[in-house]
């Protein structure tokens, strides 16, 4: 496998699976508080336009990290929406 595509995929997974244990936190307690709004909306539309750019680019590495951290990242955002 090529190395450029295995450090590509290391650092997707790791920058990807880095906002999951808040995303399980948030889920278990309701408790959003603590979150920022502003950066959780910034940071959402930071990953669209990733998706869109990994789209036109057709890279795949990209795309499933950037699809995976936008479910994850909508879901907090949803929670942060619906528990303040």
């Amino acid at each position: 496998m090529d190395p450029v595509l295995i450090t590509g995929l290391i650092a997707a997974s790791l920058t990807t699976f880095a906002f999951l244990p808040q995303s399980i936190r948030a889920i278990k307690t309701k408790h959003t508080g603590d979150l920022s709004l502003t950066t959780l909306i910034m940071l959402e539309t930071g990953i669209v336009i990733w998706i869109i750019y990994g789209a036109m680019i057709s890279n795949i590495p990209l795309l499933a990290a950037n699809i995976v951290s936008f479910i994850f990242i909508t879901i907090t955002l949803i929670l942060k929406i619906k528990y303040g």
